[in-house]
């Protein structure tokens, strides 16, 4: 069957109100939209949580083959994993007004002290646009990963993140027994992967 092509055009915000603002932010809209025979639906009551947009990096050495990822405690976790602390790429939001490039800059040295070269932009995608409106751009870079050790994060934020080397043929293991298992990491990886040899002729 051929796609009708709607684009915003064909869907109508009739209300917008915000039901809960604390660390992140809910709002109810009421919407209408094209059905696929040229019809409007109903209005349509749909809560929509906002979190802006973020970044994620995935930093590699190609002279030792490592990625450099974090680990620290995610809440939502808890309900589906053995454990909460989840292995991740480095990643932050995106403050308005603010270039993503930067982002990426600023929360490679506070998530896991480290400087980027090389920053290639992969992809972008939509977390879950059933309930959010966050978009995630999706970096890769290239780093010394001889200097990624300790524990990093801002205070402020509450952060506790543990920085890793693991050598590429260990991540892909990671990737095939589920040990990596959000989102934003499993993309990043499966994109080097897939793209690994025109990255590092990029860098070259």
């Amino acid at each position: 069957m051929k796609s009708l092509q709607y684009s915003n055009e064909d869907a109508k915000v009739l209300n917008e109100e915000t039901v809960f603002k604390g660390f992140f932010e809910m709002k109810r809209i009421q919407v209408q939209h094209k059905l696929f025979d040229g019809t409007w639906s109903r209005v349509l009551s749909r809560e929509m949580f906002e979190r802006g947009h973020a970044v994620a990096v995935l930093p590699y050495d190609p002279n030792t083959q490592e990625f450099v990822l974090i680990e620290q405690f995610r809440l939502g976790a808890m309900a589906t994993s053995d454990s909460p602390w989840l292995f991740e790429v480095i990643a932050g939001m995106i403050e308005p007004n603010e270039d993503p490039d930067e982002v990426c800059h600023r929360e490679s040295f506070e998530e896991a002290g480290i400087t980027l070269t090389g920053l290639q932009k992969a992809l972008t995608y939509l977390s879950s646009p059933g309930g959010t409106t966050e978009r995630l751009h999706i970096y890769t870079a290239k780093t010394d990963a001889t200097l990624a050790r300790g524990v990093h994060g801002l205070a402020s934020e509450s952060e506790d993140i543990m920085v890793h080397r693991v050598k590429e043929s260990e991540a892909r293991e990671w990737l095939d027994n589920g040990k990596i298992d959000n989102a934003a990491a499993i993309i990043a990886l499966q994109w080097f992967f897939l793209n690994k040899q025109k990255l590092l002729a990029s860098w070259n």
